[in-house]
C-alpha cells in the first residue's frame, strides 16, 4: 500500500520535470513539446493492483472487510487522479490536499494492517495444536514448564 501513493505520483513528477525551467532553459521560438498520455505511463503499474486487490487475491482481504476493500480501491484511484487534474489546471493547494489524503490513507491502512495482521499472528500462534512426532516441540514444551 505504500507504493501507491508513490507510482501515482510519477505522472505529476514526470510533468513538473519536462516543464521545469530550473533543469532546463526554454530556447527562445523553440516550440513546446507536449507529453500527452506518456505522462500516465508510470501510473498504469498500479492497474495489476487495482484489479487483484478487490478481486480476493492480496493481503488487504485479510485485514478489512469486503465493502471496505472496495472503499479504499475506488478512494485510491479517485484520489489520484484528482490530484491530476489539480496539478495539470496549476490548483496546487488543491493537488497538495489530495495527495496529502492519499498518502495519510495508504499509511493508515498500511499501520492498522501490520497490527491487524499481528493480531491474526498471534491468535492462530495460541490456537494451533501441537505438531506431533517432533522431538523438538516435546523438548520446547518441557523446557518451558520447568
Amino acid at each position: 500500500m505504500g507504493v501507491v501513493s508513490f507510482l501515482y505520483a510519477l505522472p505529476t513528477l514526470f510533468h513538473q520535470l519536462a516543464n521545469s525551467e530550473l533543469l532546463h532553459k526554454l530556447v527562445p521560438g523553440a516550440a513546446p513539446v507536449p507529453l500527452g498520455a506518456s505522462e500516465l505511463i508510470p501510473s498504469l503499474a498500479i492497474i495489476p493492483f487495482m484489479l487483484y486487490q478487490p478481486a480476493g487475491f492480496g493481503t488487504l482481504g485479510f485485514v478489512v472487510s469486503r465493502p471496505v476493500n472496495w472503499a479504499l480501491n475506488l478512494a485510491i484511484p479517485a484520489l489520484a487522479i484528482g490530484s491530476y487534474v489539480a496539478n495539470r489546471e496549476a490548483s496546487f493547494v488543491i493537488e497538495r490536499m489530495l495527495g496529502g489524503v492519499l498518502v495519510l490513507l495508504m499509511v493508515g491502512t498500511v499501520i492498522y494492517g501490520v497490527f491487524k495482521l499481528k493480531r491474526m499472528q498471534s491468535l492462530f500462534d495460541t490456537h494451533r495444536p501441537p505438531k506431533t512426532g517432533k522431538r523438538h516441540a516435546d523438548e520446547a514444551r518441557a523446557a518451558g514448564a520447568s
